[in-house]
């Protein structure tokens, strides 16, 4: 069974900052609920895990991700990962293109996907398969935005330390005031690192996200 996608996220954050996270794939992958990189054979490939939760039952993948290309020209990411499950009953393949691309001061992600899944998890999916990748999607933006937004802050905390570090003149009492108004800033301005994603893809919260989806379009249409 395969579903392609092609989805464009508006993100509250300059295409620089989107692109600096964007080259970093361990955290890239530690945005999808579940998804853990768990070795760095090299700088293009890497070994990982997804667990999904249905109910009672757990579904465990292990597999490998493959960095195709990175073009900082375009700010794109080319990627395909492939895996099985520990039961070896199912299989799945996802080839991944992913482009920042600017909208004036703030940018949006623009992302293609092909995702192909075999045996019981196919089976389990039905019609199904192209929604749940859907919720997917929009969970693993979700948890982008975040930790953009955590990446900014530091960004833009780091620029403000360093013009104060700028205006310190070379007296003993100014140097000590700047020095006291510095670590007080600190102390007030820290920005606590996001929250982990979830262990686990939840699948009965993805199902009840779908039925609000559907329940949303099916009444927006209606007409009086």
């Amino acid at each position: 069974m395969k579903v392609a996608l092609d989805k464009v996220f508006p993100l509250d954050a300059t295409a620089e900052s989107a692109w600096q996270l964007l080259q970093d794939i361990e955290t890239v992958a530690g945005c999808m609920p579940g998804a853990k990189i768990t070795e760095r054979i090299d700088e293009t490939h890497y070994k990982g895990t997804i667990t999904v939760r249905l109910g009672p039952a757990t579904m465990a993948f292990k597999g490998e991700i493959e960095v195709l290309n990175l073009d900082p020209a375009v700010r794109s990411l080319h990627m395909v990962g492939k895996g099985s499950d520990t039961t070896g009953t199912s299989a799945a393949s996802m080839d991944l293109t992913a482009a920042v691309r600017a909208t004036g001061a703030t940018c949006e992600l623009a992302g293609k996907s092909e995702v192909t899944m075999s045996g019981k998890a196919a089976a389990l999916g039905g019609r199904l398969m192209g929604p749940v990748a859907d919720q997917m999607l929009k969970q693993f933006v979700a948890n982008f935005a975040v930790r953009l937004q955590a990446l900014q802050a530091r960004q833009a905390e780091a620029a403000g330390d360093g013009v104060a570090a700028a205006g310190v003149t070379g007296t003993a009492t100014t140097a000590t005031t700047a020095s006291a108004s510095s670590a007080a800033a600190a102390t007030t301005t820290a920005t606590p690192e996001p929250a982990a994603p979830p262990a686990e893809l939840n699948g009965l919260a993805m199902a009840w996200a779908i039925l609000r989806d559907w329940l949303h379009g099916l009444f927006s249409h209606k007409t009086v």
